[in-house]
Order: structure tokens, then sequence, then C-alpha cells
């Protein structure tokens, strides 16, 4: 696992980390999602419902793992979208 995930799992024990399509869309319409993990192969749609949505909320989406490599770093099974509560956080993952 590389350095990105790992601290993805980190941030996931800290409680920084929200999954699911509709609960990351919730959060990021009330301003608390700060950065958006979208896996590589999930649907078009859920792709799409992302994107859009961020674009409007301006919060940055990152489409480099697959959803394996997401569930992996935070120990849930199918999880294609994973969204970040913690600017510092983001800070580290960006590093």
């Amino acid at each position: 696992m590389d350095k990105y995930l790992s601290n993805l799992g980190l941030c996931n024990r800290a409680g920084y980390v929200i999954t699911g399509t509709e609960m990351v869309c919730e959060y990021m319409a009330s301003g608390r999602v700060k950065y958006i993990f979208l896996a590589s192969d999930a649907s078009n749609n859920t792709k799409k419902k992302i994107i859009n949505k961020a674009n409007y909320y301006k919060v940055e989406v990152y489409e480099g793992y697959s959803s394996l490599e997401l569930s992996h770093a935070v120990g849930k099974v199918g999880r294609m979208v994973i969204g970040i509560t913690s600017e510092n956080f983001v800070k580290i993952l960006k590093k």
C-alpha cells in the first residue's frame, strides 16, 4: 500500500472519513467535505453525480485508485466514494 492510502487509513481511524455517495453528497452540501476520493471503477452515474456536485461546491476529486484499494485503506468493503472532512488531513494527504 502506498503512503497516500496509508494516510487515508490514518484519517479514517481519526474519524475524518465519510463513505458512500449519498453521505458524501450530503456532507458536501453542508460544506463539511474538503476532499473526495472517487474509485476509478465507480459507475458512470456515480462519477457524474459526485463530479457535478464537487464542481458546484468546489471540492477537489481524486480518481487514481480502484474501489478495492480505497476499501482496503479504510477497512470497509465496496467503497466507491470517500469524503475527507478535515482540512488538516487533506494537507497531510497531499504532501
